[in-house]
């Protein structure tokens, strides 16, 4: 039996270790006394050593994380018999010294899974401790894990969501009025926050084009061969989105010529926007007449289906894009100055309709999550008035506020209430300003962007771009809003034209659901590396970009190095630009993930001026990597002093 010699040699110079950590000693003939057992029985009983010898470290350590392991490792394996009931005893022992260790919990849970414990059983012990002592996070915590099993697997006693729930935000409600600055109820509550307000089933929240839209597409769109976008986006990330669930109907789309693809950073095979380009105006079309396009989409897991018609027609009006020289015409970012606003109505092909949840959409149970989250709300601002300034009431009524207008429309009220309970908390709450920043941005987003006469303030139609294909050029103007974070971008999958200059974004994640945007301002902003705009990538009709004044090149740690895709990784192949670039005595190490972002891109117009990274030797490098760029800082390549 070499084998099990060898485990139990292990298996006690572990045991040794862990005593030895404890304060104990070891004999130092323990080892010899090991190898000479040589049968099953033998081997199995020198288990229980190891076993008593684990229980004395953690006598003297209760958190050491190797002992416990240690003593799940030997259980899981299945070498030695279990005794659950002492196992239990000694949980229960621990438990009432130190109610809130986390290890104790876990390895509980493990116990449980081993014997086979229901976990109603379990839920209940839960409660006993929280009654016991409210500040117990573990137990909470415990408690979130098992509820959100029962409810899933729908358990007898667990079917009506509804009631569940109530139930438990009437016993958090203690605890939150008993102690408002500890946080362990609130991390509760706003648990089940989540578990009534998050929609079980994906459905697609916007798509473009949508229903019974008129699209003008310039003529320069067949004279370049472009390919038209179809967007979907759900409400989660969803994958299975392809032939068999999509259909596309029209007399000139070749079935086999259509890919749906997910956009994601990532690369995942799951993500909340799904998108595919159609070959529509080939030599079959007759250009007199418009093109008719349906589409129905039956997705799996949802059940949902979705029915969309819609017509495109080519225009002929002149473009006006390219100077004497042949040059594609500088874009300047002065729309709001030239650019005629939207007056009361918007293009046919910019639907408000579709982003409005309506409560007849929702589950069953809206109207109950309704009335549920109105009382939360009345608890919340009733404790607020009684205890004053508490970050976490504050925090929760937001969280509220915003589940609730998620079910129905609250208007300008909650818009007004919302955004100033953020401006409370980054005042009250310093050391988390950023992450309530990035909430208040949402949330103004969210009001920007709720129905046409908030939106039609911010929207215009722009004359001096012929980059875009389809008419009218719509921009959108949110420059100057102190936006942190980008949001509800499904809302505006119709935009060509994206002003966010002068705020503070660092990341533009979301972005790449815009499949039409071809021109995007970033400029004043913060952000502090080229990895952070990775989801640019998708951006296949971006040509205008300005970048400048942000901080990149500035911070020599990038901590989102590892979202994206590098040589270190191997998950991208730039040898062959790297070997031309370095061919030519140009230093490129320093810049890879500038070559990775600017060749996926055919830009036009770039403009990179106020960034640390700027210089001589990464303008050759722009010029090189990306062969359409006419215009680089606001100057002609040709006319660069560096040529």
């Amino acid at each position: 039996m070499p084998g099990m010699l060898v485990y139990i040699i292990g298996v006690d110079l572990i045991s040794s270790f862990l005593v030895q950590l404890a304060g104990e000693e070891v004999a130092s003939s323990h080892d010899a006394r090991a190898t000479e057992k040589t049968d099953d029985t033998r081997g199995f009983d020198s288990h229980r050593g190891p076993q008593s010898k684990v229980e004395v470290a953690l006598e003297k350590n209760t958190k050491s994380y190797g002992a416990w392991y240690h003593r799940k490792w030997i259980l899981g394996q299945k070498l030695v018999p279990a005794n659950f009931d002492r196992e239990f005893r000694l949980l229960d022992k621990l438990l009432e010294g130190d109610a809130r260790n986390f290890h104790g919990w876990n390895y509980r849970r493990f116990i449980a899974r081993l014997k086979d414990v229901s976990e109603e059983e379990e839920l209940e012990f839960t409660w006993e401790k929280i009654k016991s002592n409210f500040s117990n996070y573990s137990a909470w915590y415990n408690r979130s894990v098992l509820l959100s099993s029962l409810l899933s697997k729908k358990a007898k006693g667990f079917q009506e969501q509804g009631n569940i729930i109530s139930v438990e935000f009437e016993n958090v409600r203690d605890a939150l009025f008993t102690d408002p600055s500890d946080q362990c109820g609130w991390f509760y509550h706003l648990c089940l926050l989540r578990q009534s307000s998050t929609p079980h089933k994906p459905y697609v929240v916007s798509s473009w084009p949508f229903d019974k839209s008129n699209i003008e597409i310039s003529s320069q769109f067949k004279g370049n061969c472009e390919k038209f976008p179809i967007i979907f986006c759900f409400n989660q990330q969803v994958d299975g989105v392809n032939l068999a669930t999509v259909t596309v109907n029209s007399k000139l789309v070749s079935r086999q010529h259509i890919t749906w693809k997910p956009l994601s950073a990532n690369n995942s095979r799951e993500s909340k926007i799904w998108v595919a380009f159609l070959e529509i105006f080939n030599e079959n079309y007759e250009e007199s007449e418009p093109l008719s396009v349906q589409i129905s989409a039956r997705f799996c897991g949802s059940g949902s289906i979705v029915h969309l018609n819609f017509i495109m027609k080519l225009s002929y009006t002149d473009h006006q894009g390219k100077n004497g020289d042949g040059f594609e015409e500088l874009f300047l970012w002065d729309c709001p100055k030239k650019c005629q606003k939207l007056q009361e109505t918007c293009p046919d092909f910019v639907s408000f309709d579709q982003w409005k949840v309506r409560i007849d959409n929702m589950e069953e149970d809206a109207k109950w999550l309704l009335d549920s989250l109105s009382a939360e709300i009345v608890h919340i601002k009733e404790m607020l008035l009684e205890c004053g300034e508490s970050k976490f009431g504050k925090l929760t009524l937001a969280r509220l506020l915003g589940a609730q207008n998620s079910v129905k429309s609250g208007g300008s009220s909650y818009f007004e209430e919302t955004l100033k309970l953020y401006d409370d908390l980054i005042k009250l709450d310093a050391l988390h300003s950023n992450y309530y920043r990035e909430e208040r941005s949402l949330v103004l987003l969210d009001q920007l962007t709720s129905s046409e006469d908030s939106s039609v303030k911010y929207c215009s139609r722009c004359q001096n771009s012929s980059y875009s294909y389809i008419n009218p050029k719509l921009c959108i103007h949110f420059s100057g809003l102190n936006l942190s974070r980008i949001g509800f971008v499904e809302r505006l999958l119709w935009v060509q034209i994206l002003d966010l200059s002068h705020n503070n974004l660092t990341s533009i994640s979301g972005l790449e659901a815009l499949q039409l945007l071809v021109c995007l301002n970033l400029s004043h902003n913060q952000i502090k590396s080229f990895t952070a705009l990775e989801p640019i990538k998708c951006l296949k009709s971006l040509k205008v970009l300005n970048l400048s004044f942000n901080e990149i090149g500035s911070h020599l740690v990038d901590t989102t190095w590892y979202l994206c895709s590098s040589p270190l990784s191997n998950t991208c192949d730039v040898t062959e630009i790297m070997e031309e670039i370095a061919s030519e005595n140009i230093q490129s190490w320093d810049f890879w993930e500038a070559i990775l972002l600017l060749k996926s891109l055919q830009l036009v117009q770039l403009d990179m001026q106020g960034n640390p990274v700027t210089n001589e030797r990464f303008r050759v490098l722009v010029e090189k990597v990306n062969p359409y760029l006419k215009w680089l800082d606001g100057k002609p390549i040709r006319q660069c002093a560096f040529f």
